[in-house]
């Protein structure tokens, strides 16, 4: 099998599904649970192997591709960009960042991110610029490689996943975000199959990739092994769990499996993926505030966020990402 397409393959599928389910995680467990704000960003879990990753609250301050831009710069040059953005953030101008302009600016952030990454992938399928990318277009030049494989290459697994699969799965979502059933889709609807899991009419794709992808056993369900299958793999037999595995294993039993009957059907796992009562923004700016607030009034000076600049980016320092230019805004 070509290791490029099924990779990069792979890598389309995690940017979808894991903050789908991941971004569930912080509401559905009370507030005495540890890790209250735990969640999932475009590329990376907050809290993983159960310690905090700083990475996670950079993509969410920053957005995934101006965060690596920090991640090559000196501690001095990435303070003095982040002074730049707090005078941003502060929209009233009065020298104080509250939880609803962090929330703001983070919100701003992620809509940010999907419409450039939007722009780049219309732009690579649709050079011309033309209303639409029709569905032929769009699997000539994504999964045109599949014509010359034989059917034991389209149908070989890697980690659960196949050429054939990802084909079927492109293909129904496809179909569901073209609203006017004419199998091409305009740059509102494009977005939709791209980012399924910020548009209200995809919600229902996102929960079926989600049991597709947690339910090996094919039977419907998801057992606490699936469950926890997602998240950790063990490197031996003999290698013991750690704790945060067992923390997990019992917010399986008390907070997602509802009806106690030792498997989440698909209505929990809606519960778990897309609840009601979370959003995102506001519990990461919650969570930025909580880790900078020295004086505890619930709101941020431009000097606590600068002591604590690499809670909020990255820089040489931290070695996160890959370097890469420093960008003309600043």
């Amino acid at each position: 099998m070509a290791r490029t397409g099924i990779q990069t393959a792979a890598m389309l599928l995690l940017l979808v599904v894991a903050p789908a389910i991941n971004g569930a995680i912080a509401s559905s467990i009370p507030a005495d649970e540890p890790h209250p704000f735990e969640a999932n960003s475009l590329h990376s879990k907050h809290f993983e192997d159960g310690e905090h990753n700083p990475q996670f609250d950079h993509e969410a301050f920053l957005g995934p591709d101006e965060s690596k831009k920090f991640d090559s710069l000196t501690p001095e040059e990435s303070k003095r960009r982040l002074g730049i953005i707090v005078d941003r953030i502060d929209e009233d101008k009065d020298g104080l960042v509250t939880l609803a302009e962090l929330k703001n600016w983070i919100a701003y952030t992620q809509r940010r991110y999907i419409e450039e990454d939007v722009g780049r992938v219309w732009k690579q399928h649709n050079p011309e610029n033309n209303d639409t990318i029709s569905w032929d277009a769009y699997r000539k030049a994504t999964y045109g490689f599949m014509d010359d494989l034989d059917k034991d290459e389209l149908e070989t697994e890697e980690n659960g996943i196949s050429y054939k699969s990802l084909l079927k799965r492109d293909r129904y979502r496809w179909a569901v975000a073209d609203k006017d059933l004419d199998d091409s889709l305009t740059r509102e609807e494009f977005t939709a199959f791209l980012h399924p899991e910020d548009h209200p009419t995809m919600k229902h794709v996102v929960l079926q990739e989600t049991i597709s992808d947690l339910d090996k056993d094919k039977d419907g369900k998801i057992s606490v092994d699936e469950y926890i299958g997602d998240m950790y793999r063990p490197s031996g037999e003999e290698e013991e769990e750690p704790e945060w595995v067992a923390s997990e294993r019992e917010a399986f039993s008390k907070h997602r499996d509802l009806d106690n009957d030792g498997y989440l059907n698909e209505e929990e796992v809606k519960q778990w993926i897309t609840p009601h009562d979370f959003d995102h923004s506001e519990s990461e700016a919650k969570h930025l505030i909580f880790e900078a607030d020295m004086d505890h009034d619930d709101q941020l000076t431009k000097a606590e966020v600068l002591d604590k600049y690499d809670v909020f980016v990255g820089s040489q320092a931290t070695d996160f990402g890959e370097a890469l230019a420093r960008h003309d805004e600043f």
